[in-house]
């Protein structure tokens, strides 16, 4: 019983889809007897069902040659299906055979006049074989057909348009107007074809007829005026402007239509009055203000070059309440391409008070932070970021860095331990090794060392040549002795990649040292001091220890009290040596001997 049920629903679908009928249109008697006599014998409709169903089956499973058979088979038992031939046309034209497929959907369109979708496909055909006449024969006698349908009335619209039939535009376009109405779009496109026609009486009477459509439509009295300014008319214009305003002083069309005139009269003074006046007006549309404001831009670059009008006319702009940050992000563009950085900031600012997601304008304001080395702007900024922009890397990246910088590392681990779950397979390798190198860098001051290694490694997944997480490994290896030559191995590759960095030349040096390698080591240490390294207390310790080891105890002296006389806030950056590494380094002074941690 089900698969009989589900038979019938398709027979039901396919009528439906294959017929197109239009709709709730009566069908003429004609018509309707033809629907119910069938001229198909039971069998007969029996197995044209059958091979129908089973071929649209096979078209849906991609199976397109056993479609066709199938369809070939329902056009033996019932050659003026109008179903069938058109589905066959479909082959046809898929495979190149276009004047066999024109004419079985001539042949659907004949066996089925009521079917709007096949006269639609096979206009279609016409038009894209640009046979233009024929298009519109099959157009035509569907608006005839199918009055209530707006489609083959906007394509005779274009295919008149094509063959410059002006007067076949107007005609159909007034069928257009008495189904659809009255509406701007058709009013304008029938005065065009009339001033084409050369006829301006009819063109600017049907202007005037939308005005009067809609008199308390004070967009429609607007187009009004724009019409007679366009086509020098300039008084019928003013007029029309003056008596919009005296009922509307505030509307907004008719202002800038008014500065359009001052403009096209040459009464420039007036022109710039009038701007101002629209600039300054909320109801004015961001749209219109930023359209005016570039063209003000365009025109002192090609004149004066002189920016202090442009500048003081969007500051007095953006004094008044926004519609949205347009306006204040085309000023800041401005501001910026003039280099006039102090006016920006507080520009950038508003922007983000406007639309605080707008990512431009706060990585330009955290770049001057960082580059002044705000560390309380930098926070300032960064941290909203997150809430609006979470997948920013670089957001977590600069707040989790300032932080750091001000000894705040459990706001730092925190932010980083955010900003790397939203690392994925799009994220930049670099980055995510960065952020992965930075973690780890934390979790150790922490002396969460486990957790420091694990990132590490990650870092390294992402990008194995990542010199400064390698060098960083390496050392925390070093210093806790523990896997030495992998910490070796890394260490050498930095060395290789940057021979003059003394801190990483330390490193490799200290690791040598571990391994007891002291000839190595010293070679190494020497080339770090001679790279600057004499100006890190680290290294200069370090190159203490070193001589010891080799041998030479006075110069391990003479490097440990140097170490010892330096400065607490290392010039390099580097973290201050503990009251422990403080406390050793004075024990070596006063033994004389190397104390190991």
């Amino acid at each position: 019983m089900r698969k009989i049920i589900y038979i019938i629903s398709l027979c039901m679908a396919v009528g439906f889809a294959a017929c197109g009928t239009s709709g709730k249109q009566a069908k003429t008697k004609s018509q309707q007897a033809e629907f119910v006599k069938d001229p198909l014998t039971p069998e007969q409709r029996r197995k044209f069902d059958y091979y129908f169903l089973e071929a649209v089956r096979m078209k849906q499973k991609g199976e397109y040659d056993a479609a066709y058979e199938l369809y070939q088979h329902c056009l033996d038992i019932y050659p003026t299906s109008g179903a069938a031939l058109y589905e066959i046309a479909q082959f046809y034209m898929y495979l190149g055979q276009e004047e066999k497929g024109e004419q079985a959907l001539k042949q659907a369109v004949s066996s089925d006049e009521s079917n709007f979708w096949y006269k639609q496909t096979l206009a279609s055909y016409y038009e894209r074989k640009r046979n233009v006449p024929r298009a519109i024969t099959v157009y035509e006698n569907m608006a005839d057909q199918f009055p209530s349908r707006l489609e083959p009335l906007m394509s005779l619209i274009d295919l008149y348009n094509q063959t410059k039939s002006y007067q076949q535009v107007i005609n159909t376009l007034n069928r257009l107007e008495e189904l659809d109405g009255k509406s701007e779009q058709i009013s304008m496109e029938k005065f065009r074809m009339y001033l084409l026609l050369g006829d301006q009486e009819k063109a600017f009477t049907e202007i005037e007829s939308l005005s009067k459509e809609y008199p308390y439509d004070m967009r429609y009295q607007t187009i009004l005026g724009d019409v007679y300014l366009n086509n020098d008319k300039p008084q019928e214009a003013l007029g029309i402007y003056q008596r919009i305003l005296k009922e509307e002083p505030g509307y907004a069309p008719a202002l800038v239509s008014m500065a359009s005139y001052y403009q096209k009269t040459g009464q420039d003074s007036l022109y710039r009055m009038q701007l101002d006046t629209i600039l300054l007006n909320d109801n004015v549309l961001s749209d219109t203000k930023m359209e005016i404001m570039r063209q003000l831009i365009l025109q002192s670059e090609q004149g004066t070059k002189d920016s202090t009008q442009i500048v003081s006319l969007f500051q007095n702009i953006l004094k008044r309440p926004q519609q949205n940050a347009d306006l204040a992000m085309l000023c800041a563009q401005y501001l910026l391409t003039k280099k006039m950085e102090k006016e920006a900031v507080p520009v950038l600012h508003q922007i983000l008070k406007l639309d605080p997601e707008n990512k431009p304008a706060r990585l330009q304001l955290l770049s001057y932070a960082i580059r002044d080395n705000n560390l309380d702007e930098v926070i300032q900024i960064a941290k909203p970021a997150l809430e609006y922009d979470p997948e920013s890397l670089e957001f977590y990246y600069y707040l989790g860095i300032a932080h750091h910088q001000k000894g705040e590392d459990d706001e730092a681990l925190d932010v980083f331990t955010r900003g790397v779950k939203q690392i994925n397979e799009k994220s930049d390798k670099g980055i995510a090794s960065d952020f992965y190198a930075i973690l780890g860098d934390l979790y150790h001051s922490k002396e969460m060392h486990a957790e420091a290694y694990a990132a590490y490694d990650s870092s390294l997944v992402y990008n194995p040549d990542n010199i400064a997480t390698l060098n960083n490994y390496a050392y925390f290896l070093s210093v806790e002795r523990k896997n030495l030559d992998k910490a070796e191995e890394m260490s050498y590759r930095t060395v290789k990649a940057e021979p003059n960095n003394e801190t990483y030349l330390d490193t490799y040096a200290w690791i040598l040292f571990e391994k007891g390698r002291y000839t190595e080591a010293r070679i190494y240490i020497e080339q770090a001091l001679r790279n600057k390294g004499d100006k890190s207390r680290t290294i200069v310790e370090h190159a203490g220890d070193i001589y010891y080891m080799s041998g030479e105890k006075g110069k391990a002296l003479e490097y440990w009290k140097k170490a010892d006389a330096m400065d607490e806030t290392p010039e390099d950056g580097s973290t201050p040596p503990t009251e422990k590494e403080k406390k050793r380094l004075k024990q070596k002074i006063a033994q004389k001997k190397y104390i190991a941690e």
